[in-house]
């Protein structure tokens, strides 16, 4: 007898046979390419992935003795010996790597060429007694390659068939070693169920809303997402102004397109987590916490409320493969996934076809990765069955960089009219200010928000007001906890119509419901003006409302050179005449800020170039992609705040405890995020604590202000006090 796992709790009687691992994951990984008409190949490679533990040698690992064994080449290795080429380097790629990762083709010395010239692998031909391996000769790839991405296609293939068996792997082996567990998933209600929930609760909202404009003109946004889910699958636009519902308006959209297409799920992809927070909670309260799984690095499913301990549970697992019926994630988690070469990350792919994907926010996909994003999107609706979403109140114009057999189809029958009537702000630049200037003409707001590009300008601005009445900043110096807190302070100023002068990065300019009368802005990108002009008379209490777009002449004011290049282009539209956050204007600054940035800087790691570049021989280098694929750039490092008392009580509990890392999760929201230089600095001030040589943690709350949050280096050497000798 061969087995594939065994069990400590188990006698050997009761482990898991090799034969029935093999034919369980061929089965479940072939259900799950059924979706891309790859069922045969993903059968394959679940027969295939494992043949190597038919080894005597690996039957002894099993047993108890501890010796390592290649059981992944052996499957490889019969791949290249019985397929074509074009079939068998794909098996190859997903088995080889179905535990450590898609390697790179590689050479003699490295990757997969090295892994198949392995001169002594174990004996495994015993597999031939109990497996017969699957004739694939009929069998052809149905893919469709866009002109000049016939490598990405291909390797975007292999990707998502490795999808199909690692959780198909997963899952099997999860059934086995934990069954309670494995018994957890999939206990959520259909899409039935959700979409009649979701008509209940807009037919309420829509019953209560009073009759004004504004209401109506919602109504007819919603009502023509209704109508338009009709259309077959395919990628839309949804360009609908910042307050015109979009969020339930695209939700609405997804339901009823997912029910006349028989589509299987809905994800919904922000940028933000602050949006995604807000969101989550929103749809949480219409579906049910079981039902929808917000995914982001700072989610704690212990903060979900609910009664129900397997719905946290439930949740945790659906992180693995996104199998839950309504899925929000963030940017980074979703793209960085689809061009990684991780088991981990790769694992949930293939629940994205035949899925209904909506893009939140769609001016936020990262510019310099902003063609093969784009790819992976086209990918998705051309050979996946799933229909993308484009939703946004600024509209870049994406038309000259999709093919024309792909381009978005705009889901509103009249954009421009719908700006108009959601037009409740007056944009005026008011030329270059210096801080002296800038901060008289705040003190003449009873309530006003300053939006600046950098934390240092958000500091200095706020020392220039704050002892001018009851002021406020804003800023990544704060932990998100402190920001939560004073966004609530704020609101409650506001609502009450006190004074409420604020400074704030633009942190505040996505996913804060947060309503001033009028908003001072650096000079920025047109959509970051539109976003903060977001925050301005949002619910029209007045006419209109005044957003004032000023160049700082700071040094200070200047922040990193891709946020200078859209303050330029930003400033050269907005010479033109005309409302400078009309359609017509955002779709030319987007097109000006496309022309700059050039072919490359679309594609600044050149990812698509390195696809394309041997796909002859389909020599794709999976690992290298997978490393260089980084929405957000390392080099910043976590400092942990003593904010509060839960603060505190975790952080003792950190430095007590013999399993530090199960603190982790609570810690979320009293993080701050410092650069390399700074942190040596505070470093060198004594003003971290190395908690078990990992954690790096503020020593002292003297070292963070209760209105700018983290202190500088200069701030605490200037008060020796702070100053542990």
């Amino acid at each position: 007898m061969y087995y594939a796992h065994s069990k400590s709790t188990l006698e050997k009687s009761e482990w898991q046979p090799l034969k029935i691992h093999l034919t369980n994951v061929s089965q479940i990984a072939a259900g799950f390419a059924s979706d891309f008409h790859a069922a045969e190949l993903a059968y394959t490679g679940g027969l295939l992935h494992d043949i190597g533990k038919y080894s005597h040698d690996f039957q002894r690992r099993i047993r108890g003795e501890n010796i390592r064994v290649d059981h992944s080449t052996a499957g490889a290795r019969e791949a290249e010996l019985q397929y074509p080429r074009h079939l068998s380097i794909i098996l190859e790629y997903m088995i080889t790597g179905h535990h450590g990762g898609l390697l790179n083709y590689g050479s003699d010395e490295s990757g997969l060429l090295e892994r198949l010239k392995k001169n002594h692998l174990p004996e495994y031909s015993a597999y031939k007694d109990e497996i017969e391996i699957p004739d694939l000769r009929s069998f052809n790839p149905k893919l469709k390659p866009f002109p000049n991405r016939i490598g990405f296609a291909i390797s975007f293939y292999t990707r998502m068939l490795y999808s199909c068996l690692v959780d198909a792997d997963s899952l099997d082996s999860e059934q086995f070693q934990n069954p309670d567990k494995f018994f957890l998933r999939h206990q959520y209600d259909s899409m039935s169920v959700l979409s009649h929930r979701f008509d209940e609760f807009m037919r309420n909202k829509i019953s209560i809303a009073p009759n004004s404009e504004i209401n109506r003109s919602r109504r007819r946004i919603y009502e023509q997402c209704l109508e338009k889910a009709a259309n077959h699958p395919q990628m839309f636009s949804l360009t609908v102004p910042t307050g015109g519902g979009k969020t339930l308006s695209s939700m609405a959209f997804a339901l009823k397109h997912l029910k006349k297409h028989d589509l299987k799920r809905i994800f919904y992809v922000i940028p933000y987590t602050s949006i995604i927070e807000q969101n989550a909670k929103v749809f949480r309260d219409i579906f049910g916490s079981k039902n929808v799984l917000e995914h982001h690095s700072n989610f704690d499913p212990d903060t979900i409320d609910t009664e129900e301990m397997d719905t946290r549970e439930q949740l945790r697992l659906s992180t693995e493969n996104w199998d839950m019926p309504i899925v929000i994630t963030t940017n980074v988690q979703f793209f960085e996934s689809l061009f990684s070469n991780r088991r981990s990350q790769c694992r949930k792919l293939h629940n994205l076809t035949q899925s209904v994907i909506i893009l939140d926010e769609a001016q936020m996909l990262p510019t310099g990765y902003l063609q093969p994003c784009l790819a992976a999107l086209s990918e998705l609706v051309l050979n996946y069955g799933s229909t993308v979403i484009i939703c946004t109140a600024t509209q870049p114009n994406l038309n000259g960089l999709l093919d024309k057999s792909i381009r978005p189809l705009e889901i509103m029958d009249s954009p421009e009219k719908i700006y108009e009537t959601f037009k409740r702000v007056r944009v005026t630049h008011i030329g270059s200010l210096g801080d002296a200037e800038l901060s008289a003409r705040l003190t003449l707001h009873r309530q006003v928000l300053c939006i600046v590009n950098t934390r240092n300008h958000a500091k200095r601005l706020f020392d220039l007001i704050r002892e001018t009445g009851t002021c406020f900043h804003l800023s990544a110096r704060m932990c998100p906890v402190h920001r939560r807190k004073k966004i609530t302070e704020i609101n409650e100023r506001l609502n009450t119509d006190n004074d409420c002068r604020v400074i704030s990065t633009q942190l505040i300019e996505a996913g804060v419901d947060i309503d001033f009368p009028t908003v001072y802005r650096a000079m920025a990108g047109i959509d970051s003006i539109a976003q903060a002009a977001g925050r301005c008379n949002r619910e029209g209490k007045a006419p209109v409302g005044d957003v004032h777009v000023f160049k700082s002449v700071e040094p200070y004011g200047r922040a990193t050179s891709w946020q200078n290049l859209t303050a330029e282009v930003g400033e050269m539209v907005f010479g033109n005449e005309g409302d400078p956050l009309s359609l017509t204007t955002v779709s030319a600054y987007f097109e000006q800020l496309f022309r700059y940035k050039g072919g490359d800087g679309l594609d600044e790691k050149r990812i698509l170039l390195a696809l394309e570049e041997r796909s002859n021989d389909l020599a794709f280098p999976f690992e290298d992609i997978g490393n260089t694929f980084r929405i957000i750039e390392g080099g910043t490092r976590d400092l942990i705040i003593p904010f509060d008392r839960k603060a505190e009580s975790i952080i003792q509990e950190l430095r007590d405890t013999e399993s530090p890392w199960t603190y982790m999760r609570d810690l979320q929201g009293y993080h701050v995020s410092v650069y390399p230089n700074e942190f040596m600095d505070l470093e060198r001030s004594n003003a971290i604590d190395f908690v078990r040589d990992r954690f790096c943690v503020l020593r002292s709350r003297d070292y963070y202000s209760d209105e700018t949050g983290l202190k500088s280096s200069t701030e605490i050497g200037t008060d020796r006090s702070l100053i542990i000798v």
